[in-house]
């Protein structure tokens, strides 16, 4: 998995691209919460949850119809009173965001693989190309250590194309205006 920053990153990202400004602060946390979210599955080794089950880590929680739902409820609660349409709007942001985590660990070297398609195939799997350096379960001696490679390897698969894709939205939307597109 990459780690909780990058995964916050990510959010971030889909927040800053896909809704207009001005954002308010619990759509930035919503993002950021949808992203993160699906690694409190982790803490399931603890209480004896086997990685390879289906609610383990990268299990049920990693898929896309989790991804979905929790995108949809985090609107649902934080939106509450709002206009559908506007629940419905952000509850796909919040979404996307959820369901970039278990594709976003499918890029990873590491683990048993993500089941991405859960509860329907519980398989986990990999995509073909896999960048991204896993990042440690824990921050012992050695996975410390190991940390500044997970860093480095985030920063160059994932946070640059974030940081691009804000950047190109941010050019985007100053030129609509500039236009008077909004």
């Amino acid at each position: 998995m990459p780690t909780v920053i990058t995964h916050a990153v990510v959010g971030l990202t889909a927040v800053k691209v896909l809704v207009p400004p001005p954002v308010r602060p619990r759509i930035w946390l919503a993002g950021i919460l949808a992203a993160v979210l699906a690694d409190l599955d982790s803490f399931g080794l603890y209480l004896g949850i086997p990685y390879g089950h289906p609610l383990g880590h990268r299990g049920l929680s990693h898929s896309l119809l989790f991804g979905l739902l929790l995108g949809m409820l985090l609107a649902a609660i934080l939106l509450h009173g709002r206009p559908r349409q506007e629940q419905l709007r952000l509850g796909l942001v919040f979404s996307l965001a959820a369901m970039l985590h278990g594709t976003l660990d499918a890029l990873t070297n590491g683990g048993l693989g993500v089941a991405l398609f859960a509860p329907f195939d519980n398989g986990r799997i990999f995509f073909s190309v896999t960048p991204i350096e896993v990042s440690p379960i824990g921050l012992s001696g050695p996975a410390l250590r190991r940390l500044v490679t997970v860093i480095g390897s985030e920063a160059l698969w994932v946070w640059l194309p974030c940081g691009l894709l804000m950047l190109v939205s941010v050019l985007v939307r100053r030129l609509r205006r500039e236009r008077g597109q909004t």
